[in-house]
């Protein structure tokens, strides 16, 4: 689903080619054609990218929505600020033992303000 809507929209809504629109996003043409082919996906920053390129929902690229369009919500600029990408940036780059490092840390912080708060 991934590989027909980037072809789709790249030729639909541009008219680029595949080492234009990799230019664009700033990664390889072979990367972004194995992106096409389906062979490889982009990481979270690159979906991103995508997305706001063609203003749509990463749903939409990723085959989770039929609709190109945006959803709107109450937390929009919640999501937009800079503290909260560099949290969720920070989780997706980390591995599953560093996940569960982090989750543990928080339950420990959490457990000491209740303590404190006693």
């Amino acid at each position: 689903m991934l590989a027909d809507r980037l072809r789709s929209l790249r030729t639909s809504k541009t008219n680029f080619t595949q080492a234009e629109f990799a230019k664009k996003i700033e990664v390889a043409r072979t990367t972004y054609a194995m992106y096409e082919q389906g062979n490889r996906e982009p990481d979270y920053k690159t979906l991103k990218k995508i997305a706001d390129f063609y203003d749509v929902s990463s749903d939409y690229l990723l085959g989770r929505s039929a609709s190109e369009e945006k959803k709107t919500d109450e937390h929009k600029d919640d999501l937009r600020d800079p503290q909260t990408n560099l949290l969720f940036d920070g989780w997706l780059e980390m591995d599953d033992d560093q996940r569960k490092e982090a989750l543990d840390f928080m339950e420990y912080l959490r457990s000491k303000k209740e303590k404190k708060g006693k």
